[in-house]
């Protein structure tokens, strides 16, 4: 759609005490309202693009859907601009027959910010979805020296990232190294459903065998959103979250944090990776 990236003039100031006027390449953030059945359900901040991914990654995740027919279509609702144009930013999508619709009795803010996507959840429990994809009986095993590569494969992958320095970025491997999928968002949380709806959609969910890679740190609901979609093993660049860590362990996921320069610390079920 061409709304990746803006451009805005600033002002540069340099430690010399110059300044310049130069123009300046921003990430383009602007809020998604998505809709089930014609029923608002959340609106989040994100990068626009790819979000029908982002939808069947979000429902995913939820507990609402388990596999791409139980969606039967996606589409844009009427949503203008001053100017009269489709805005592109309300998603109406419609279950198939027999799926429920989401909980209402789960309370969620319906606006969900780019730095978090949890925190609009009532209560923790609400959180702890039980997973119909558990990554606890994956054999997998991946050699540590193809783990200790993925940061650099996904920074090679975030061409938005190279000309705004301001999005995050998730990517599925094979437990060979081969990439299947990467994309970038404003929010980590969106990125990864972007990356399990497009698994969705290609029928890659459950995610056995893979190794799920993230910019930034590992939250808790990253790692909730790894074992619903039955990804055995989640690596961050930064750190993992004291409830991240509770969560992986119980799940049978593999959390690996502080994975730089080909070091990190495997927190939970090392048993998968092989040395």
């Amino acid at each position: 759609m061409g709304r990746l990236t803006a451009r805005r003039p600033v002002l540069r100031l340099a430690a010399d005490g110059s300044q310049r006027r130069r123009p300046d390449t921003l990430a383009v953030e602007e809020p998604l309202e998505l809709r089930v059945d014609g029923a608002p359900l959340t609106v989040t901040m994100r990068t626009p693009g790819h979000d029908v991914e982002l939808a069947h990654g979000f429902l995913l995740t939820e507990g609402v859907i388990g596999a791409a027919t139980d969606l039967l279509a996606a589409r844009y609702c009427d949503s203008v601009d001053a100017e009269g144009r489709n805005t592109y930013n309300v998603l109406d999508v419609t279950l198939a027959l027999g799926v429920e619709p989401p909980d209402t009795s789960v309370e969620r803010n319906f606006y969900t910010t780019s730095s978090c996507g949890v925190c609009g959840k009532a209560s923790l429990d609400a959180v702890k979805l039980k997973s119909r994809f558990s990554p606890a009986h994956d054999q997998v095993r991946v050699p540590w020296e193809v783990v200790g590569t993925l940061p650099d494969r996904l920074r090679e992958a975030q061409k938005v990232f190279d000309s705004t320095g301001g999005l995050h970025a998730a990517a599925l491997f094979g437990p060979d190294g081969s990439l299947l999928v990467t994309r970038e968002d404003v929010g980590r949380h969106n990125a990864v459903d972007k990356v399990l709806g497009h698994a969705l959609l290609e029928g890659r969910i459950p995610a056995a065998g893979t190794v799920l890679q993230v910019s930034g740190r590992a939250s808790f609901e990253l790692v909730q959103k790894a074992v619903m979609a039955g990804v055995p093993v989640l690596a961050a660049v930064s750190a993992p979250s004291s409830l991240a860590v509770e969560l992986a362990d119980e799940a049978g996921l593999t959390l690996v944090g502080f994975l730089r320069g080909g070091s990190g610390n495997v927190y939970t079920h090392p048993e998968r990776i092989a040395l």
